[in-house]
Order: structure tokens, then sequence, then C-alpha cells
């Protein structure tokens, strides 16, 4: 049970690049629809069809819609298992490494992996 409760603590580097892998996904994918709703917008406007454009400027609201909610889900989750987690003082302290090393890279704290026994 030892391994259990110091999991994140001991596997602090996999979460942080898993940190690293959702940062850069909250900010990629929210540019990148952003970018590609004002391009198909462009498009339309050059095309000077009214149904296009207006089909675009939807369009382009729903992506920009998207990459607000992509931006906040981790956020989201992380505010969700904080209400949720009923763990002990100990494990909670252990997930809190983890949860810190996804949303907040910066804060993860230096660990190395131990072989549980030795």
């Amino acid at each position: 049970m030892l391994f259990a409760s110091t999991f994140c603590t001991d596997t602090a580097e996999i979460w942080r690049i898993v940190g690293y892998i959702v940062t850069v996904i909250k900010i990629v994918i929210p540019l990148m629809l952003i970018v590609l709703g004002m391009v198909d917008l462009g498009k339309a406007v050059i095309s000077n069809e009214d149904k296009a454009i207006n089909k675009n400027v939807t369009r382009l609201i729903q992506r920009f819609i998207a990459a607000v909610v992509v931006f906040f889900v981790p956020a989201i989750v992380s505010a969700i298992f904080n209400a949720v987690s009923l763990m002990g003082p100990e494990e909670h302290d252990d997930y809190n490494v983890c949860v810190q090393c996804v949303t907040n890279v910066s804060s993860c704290p230096q660990g190395t992996y131990q072989v549980p026994g030795k």
C-alpha cells in the first residue's frame, strides 16, 4: 500500500510530460480553430455570397466556443476532481502532485521513480 499512497510523487516526471502535452493542446487547438474559422469566413466574404457568409459566421462562432471549452477543460476537470475528492490527507497531498503536474507544470515537484520494495 506504500506505493499506492506515493504514486503521483514517484511518477511526477511522467505527469510533468503529460502536463506539457496538455499545455500545448490547450494553446494550439484553440488557435487552430479560430484561425480556420477566420480563413473560412474570409473565403466566404471574398466569394460575396450572403448564404455562405451567414453559414461561415455561424461556423466561426461554433469554433470559437469550442476553442474556449478546450482551453478551460483542464481547469474544469481539476475543479471537479477537487470537489469529489474524499481521500485522506496523505493520499490527498499525493493526488495534488498529479493535479499540479498536469495543470501547472511549473509547480510540479521534481520526483524520481522508485521501484516498490527497494
